[in-house]
């Protein structure tokens, strides 16, 4: 299917705006996903085609956050490599099965991720004492990297929370290989859905230059603001996801409370 302009015009406001909140505390499928979803495209064509435009949003926060000197890709390679297998995993799965089974599991994790930001005193620019060794970091990325590639919408900051209460990372730093592990998860499940044919090309490389720019603005106000951006942003995301999860009919948690 190819939308009108106007609906392409929309998806690609609608990617800007998330590729630069994905910059700075991830959650941008938030964002692009229900967009693409409002604008009449089926759930697994949305999954597929939002991991075409991020993919190219997060390669160019990537490049950002790299030439600042806050990502290290040597120490960090085996959680990326995890976030990419896990990504494959995920990707091929959401072809196969209903992603209202994972959707349902998100809610009460993102309230223990908006908790863990407002009630941690510690969460700071400096980098702090790694607690666990870099198999069982790789194993949670990896993780998070299944989810991102099944269902996708706040693995952002998934990721961010398991780099800094874990990996013991600054929130800066913890933001710089989010995006590292991000971009592997979306490109292993890009290339997964490519296999599948479920990629909407001519919308997804629309939506992607207002990801890139906006992945751009995002990142240098990343850097520039810190932990003073990025905490209360994690947490109104956070929040903002459960609470869109909760209110949406097709969620298995919606059915439980309200019947």
């Amino acid at each position: 299917m190819i939308p009108s302009p106007e609906t392409i015009a929309f998806l690609m406001a609608a990617a800007l705006v998330a590729g630069c909140i994905d910059a700075m505390a991830g959650g941008g499928g938030l964002i692009a996903l229900p967009a693409l979803m409002a604008a009449g495209i089926p759930p697994v064509a949305a999954v597929a085609t939002n991991k075409l435009q991020s993919s190219l949003g997060t390669f160019g926060a990537c490049v950002a956050y790299a030439r600042a000197g806050h990502m290290d890709l040597k120490t960090y390679r085996w959680p990326i490599f995890a976030a990419f297998a896990g990504s494959v995993g995920g990707a091929w799965l959401v072809q196969r099965v209903d992603p209202s089974i994972l959707a349902g599991l998100m809610p009460a994790l993102l309230i223990a991720l908006a908790a863990y930001f407002t009630f941690s005193p510690k969460v700071g620019e400096m980098n702090r004492h790694q607690r666990v060794g870099m198999l069982f970091l790789s194993l949670l990325i990896g993780i998070i990297g299944f989810y991102d590639g099944f269902f996708g919408p706040g693995a952002g900051a998934f990721y961010t929370t398991i780099f800094i209460a874990l990996g013991g990372l600054g929130l800066v730093r913890a933001t710089a290989q989010t995006k590292a592990a991000n971009f592997a998860s979306n490109l292993a499940g890009l290339l997964t859905m490519i296999v599948g044919g479920h990629v909407i090309w001519i919308v997804g490389l629309a939506m992607a230059v207002g990801s890139i720019t906006g992945g751009q603005i995002g990142s240098r106000l990343a850097m520039r603001f810190g932990s003073r951006l990025i905490r209360p942003l994690l947490i109104i995301l956070s929040l903002a996801l459960t609470a869109k999860m909760l209110l949406d009919p097709k969620n298995p948690i919606h059915s439980l409370l309200f019947g």
